[in-house]
């Protein structure tokens, strides 16, 4: 084990020991700091970090479990294996977003869909999302990595760039799925909103047959006897009628007089 250990710092060590730190390259002068952040698709993504600590000898694995620093080896390799085997890892995984959202785009295709596409929507859009921004920044981050080391001659530069690569692929493929996802949910959206536009269509109809029944039959079932203005004249329906009548050409005679006027105006 190299004395690099008296030499780093504690703000350092809290980084290795936080599960949930994020993807960084600290540069130091005895030694370099590595965090690579992951995601692991299981049940559902979770966030895994590994840290390492590279001297110009060799390099270190931080065991969070028992609390040490294991030795790699080499100082590129060692770290090399690890994130080239959590990423094509994450390669193969990815796999299963894209056959799931290729079925829910079958099922809405044949008019088969149920009631928890949105919650499977939801389900997929948060974990591709995960991938993606973890992704983001420890692409980032291995590309500045890439870029400090590549004056050194023993830096396995094809090696690091390969698995740089294939993390930018998973972007790639996680940014089209997350577009295609937005395509599904507006297809979705448009049918749900056309069933919603036939069945307000039909009880608008429903609703234009049974209005004028209502009208004839409030009409008809109208008590005039006991109005003021008809205790002693028979033809009271008759009145009320000629009541409505005129107060509906009043009405359409104010009406024109205001659109004129607004015209003018």
């Amino acid at each position: 084990m190299e004395h690099f250990e008296q030499f780093l710092d504690q703000l350092h060590l809290e980084d290795l020991k936080n599960e949930k730190h994020p993807s960084i390259f600290d540069v130091n002068d005895e030694y370099n700091m590595l965090i690579v952040r992951m995601p692991i698709i299981n049940e559902k993504v979770i966030g895994q970090s590994i840290g390492f600590v590279i001297t110009t000898q060799n390099s270190f694995l931080y065991n969070r479990d028992e609390q040490k620093f294991e030795i790699l080896g080499d100082c590129f390799v060692g770290p090399h294996k690890i994130i080239d085997a959590m990423t094509d890892e994450l390669l193969k995984s990815f796999t299963k977003y894209q056959n799931l959202i290729a079925d829910m785009e079958e099922i809405l295709y044949e008019n088969k869909a149920t009631n928890r596409f949105m919650t499977d929507w939801i389900g997929l859009k948060r974990d591709i999302l995960l991938i993606q921004r973890i992704l983001i920044r420890t692409s980032e981050m291995l590309l500045g990595m890439i870029h400090h080391y590549q004056a050194s001659t023993d830096f396995p530069m094809n090696s690091y760039i390969d698995t740089h690569e294939h993390m930018e692929r998973i972007l790639n493929s996680a940014t089209h799925q997350l577009a295609k996802l937005d395509y599904l949910y507006s297809f979705h959206s448009a049918r749900a909103n056309d069933k919603m536009n036939k069945m307000i269509y039909i009880l608008t109809i429903i609703s234009a047959v049974f209005l004028p029944l209502n009208l004839l039959v409030g009409f008809f079932g109208m008590n005039t006897s006991g109005l003021p203005f008809t205790s002693s004249e028979p033809a009271g329906t008759l009145n009320v009628l000629f009541l409505m009548l005129m107060f509906i050409v009043l009405t359409f005679i104010a009406i024109l007089m205001w659109r004129k006027k607004v015209q003018k105006e």
